[in-house]
């Protein structure tokens, strides 16, 4: 059977991992199907990963970021993935220490400081509070966001979670994605979230953390023009979001957190390979 060598690298940001591809002198983006991502992605017969990113050329940025979910689908803005494509870029040497980045959702500056990422998200959109404990809004992906009273600890989320993701209210965008969140102190919150996509509970969720974050503040009511900072804790580990000029015309949402080079490999890829719907 016809296949590629396909060079690639592994890298996670608290335990949200990726595949990276450079696709910046080789066409990959050209080829390779949903069908081939999907296997890529699949944990016991490709290489396993929540998603797969190409780091691609831009006319208008540093470089684009083309993001597929584990299911071989070209997706909506992954906040971690798109740190971790950052730090890729920074060892290719595509950039330096600070970027502009083209993606899904429009451009995202970046800087990277010792395996630090920080990213700037999009303009969180359209948050409507749903119940006394429940929000949604869009943060380059849709995010349910419930704060809960009992442990999250203790939530069986790949039950409650894809509940969410299919409740008919958000049929239309194609389901959403869905996070528990306890609020353990002043600005520090727990956070598990389940992924369409990858239909499952994942150890993080860049724009999840953010929908939450944000939620949480606007929950608050904090005063305009301050620069907030949430503390939140995932199943893989600690992120930060900053939240500056809080409700004026300047107000940006900054991503912060780990991300790091897991390993580099190549695998043999079948030219042909059939989607799983």
């Amino acid at each position: 059977m016809a296949a590629w060598q396909l060079n690639f690298w592994k890298y996670q940001g608290t335990g949200n991992d990726f595949i990276m591809i450079d696709c910046m002198e080789e066409s990959w983006d050209e080829v390779l199907s949903e069908a081939h991502v999907e296997w890529l992605c699949d944990r016991k017969f490709g290489i396993g990963a929540d998603g797969l990113i190409m780091l691609a050329p831009s006319d208008e940025a540093d470089f684009r970021m083309v993001y597929f979910n584990s299911d071989g689908r070209e997706s909506t803005m992954c906040g971690n993935g798109g740190r971790c494509l950052v730090a890729f870029a920074h060892h290719r040497g595509v950039i330096a220490d600070t970027c502009v980045f083209d993606a899904i959702d429009g451009l995202h500056a970046a800087n990277v400081e010792e395996g630090w990422v920080s990213l700037e998200m999009i303009q969180p959109e359209g948050l409507k509070q749903l119940s006394e404990h429940a929000d949604w809004l869009d943060t380059g992906s849709p995010h349910y966001v419930s704060f809960v009273l009992s442990s999250v600890s203790e939530l069986d989320i790949p039950t409650v979670g894809a509940a969410v993701r299919h409740d008919p209210q958000f049929a239309e965008i194609g389901g959403t994605n869905a996070n528990f969140v306890n609020i353990l102190a002043p600005n520090q919150l727990k956070v598990r979230t389940f992924e369409r996509g990858v239909e499952d509970e994942t150890l993080s969720c860049g724009t999840g953390v953010t929908a939450a974050a944000y939620s949480y503040l606007n929950r608050q009511g904090s005063p305009e023009d301050e620069t907030e900072e949430v503390q939140l804790e995932v199943e893989g580990g600690q992120l930060q979001v900053v939240v500056q000029n809080r409700g004026t015309e300047a107000e940006q949402v900054w991503l912060q957190g780990p991300a790091e080079r897991v390993f580099k490999g190549e695998i043999t890829v079948p030219k042909e390979l059939q989607h799983n719907e």
